[in-house]
């Protein structure tokens, strides 16, 4: 007998018809002799729909509230599946975050996973009962309720196969699998059979919206092997896991592509010591999360960052930058730009191929599309490209590598 963890996401449980649809697969798993846990996310639209509620009674509410708030939506779904189980025979169970005795730390609306206590869920699968657990949540060590931020319920699926040891982990979805990029940008993207935790991971940080980046980053840690794969048919998904040989042959496994991105630019910076620090730690201690970081030293002596970040943050970086760099110098000066986007290419095959950045810098220019910061890691380039060229820049760069056409093996 198998434990199969199955996450459905928004879409999967956005209306009682697709719930039905739900429960039935749920039903064809169990049928087929496995046990089976299901953790669901709020219904599509549900999660919007509170923060706009919140907001009506100021545009900042308070952070412990939003995660007693939003909380609901998942356990709105958990109950609702679980009574379309029922519907059809199924003795199922639905499971909170608590009960499923999922530990967080962190701030509230951005909790992080320290510890799962499975007693419960074990005992629960011991009875024959399917469960139905609630993503994107969990309980700080006083007792609050306490929400993983968006993509949660990856997490929380990832999480629980971990401490359950199941032998699958599918991630539902309502897409087919992870592609070389977005088909809604390229029409003649191409699903991948399998990719690797780490190309996984660079492309759910680097704006592919399949998974969560700190799902992958906890998989990964924990060896835990999971397909992506459609919830409305059962077409086969793509399988991520940890990397083997072939892999290498593919130079670019994908394209991603991040919009509404920001950049900073601090200039009149001494050049001693200490300075990032300071800089980038009165950042960390606002929880904004940067991207591309660039540093040099200017004509005149003095230095500068640049680095970039989701526009929704620059309003909070700015106001913790501002004392910092009052203390720091009187000559240092924030510059802002806005409306740009960035485009990465992503691939393990990077490490034993050449000349991957001068091909992908060719199509660009080809392309007519100036490029702004670059940063390069082992295996991805990323680029700023202007936000109005986005899905120019990924359609030049997916052709110059020809990721439409399956790989020679």
């Amino acid at each position: 007998m198998a434990l199969i963890v199955q996450k459905y996401g928004g879409t999967s449980v956005g209306s009682i018809d697709r719930m039905r649809n739900v429960a039935a697969r749920l039903k064809r798993t169990r049928d087929e002799g496995n046990q089976v846990v299901a953790v669901v996310s709020a219904m599509s639209g549900v999660t919007d729909k509170l923060i706009g509620m919140a907001k009506e009674f100021g545009e900042h509410p308070a952070e412990r509230e939003m995660d007693v708030l939003l909380a609901t939506g998942e356990q709105q779904s958990i109950a609702l599946v679980t009574l379309a189980l029922h519907e059809i025979g199924v003795d199922a169970v639905s499971v909170t975050g608590r009960q499923a005795g999922i530990s967080t730390t962190g701030s509230h609306t951005r909790g992080r996973i320290q510890d799962i206590e499975p007693e419960f869920m074990k005992r629960s699968l011991e009875e024959g009962k399917t469960l139905v657990v609630a993503g994107f949540q969990g309980v700080t060590p006083e007792g609050m309720i306490h929400t993983l931020g968006r993509g949660g319920s990856d997490l929380t699926a990832i999480a629980i196969s971990a401490a359950l040891g199941a032998n699958v982990c599918q991630i539902l979805t309502d897409v087919d699998g992870v592609y070389t990029c977005d088909p809604r940008v390229v029409p003649n993207a191409r699903k991948l059979p399998e990719i690797s935790y780490d190309e996984m991971l660079e492309m759910a940080s680097s704006g592919s919206k399949v998974m969560q980046s700190r799902s992958v980053e906890f998989a990964k840690k924990f060896g835990v092997v999971f397909e992506v794969r459609s919830s409305l048919n059962d077409n086969p998904g793509t399988l991520v896991l940890e990397e083997h040989p072939a892999m290498e042959n593919v130079v670019i496994r994908g394209v991603s592509i991040e919009r509404s991105q920001a950049r900073v630019t601090i200039t009149g910076i001494p050049d001693v010591p200490g300075m990032s620090g300071k800089i980038l730690g009165a950042l960390g201690d606002a929880e904004i999360n940067l991207d591309m970081i660039v540093s040099n030293i200017a004509h005149d002596g003095m230095a500068r960052h640049s680095f970039t970040m989701h526009s929704n943050d620059l309003g909070r970086a700015q106001a913790a930058l501002k004392p910092v760099l009052a203390d720091i110098s009187g000559e240092a000066a924030i510059e802002t730009e806005g409306g740009i986007a960035k485009l990465s290419a992503v691939g393990i095959g990077m490490r034993s191929h050449s000349g991957v950045a001068s091909r992908m810098f060719k199509a660009l220019g080809d392309a007519g599309i100036n490029i702004g910061m670059i940063s390069t890691s082992e295996i991805k380039i990323a680029v700023t490209v202007d936000e109005t060229r986005i899905e120019d820049a990924a359609r030049a760069v997916h052709d110059a590598f020809e990721l439409d056409k399956e790989p020679v093996k």
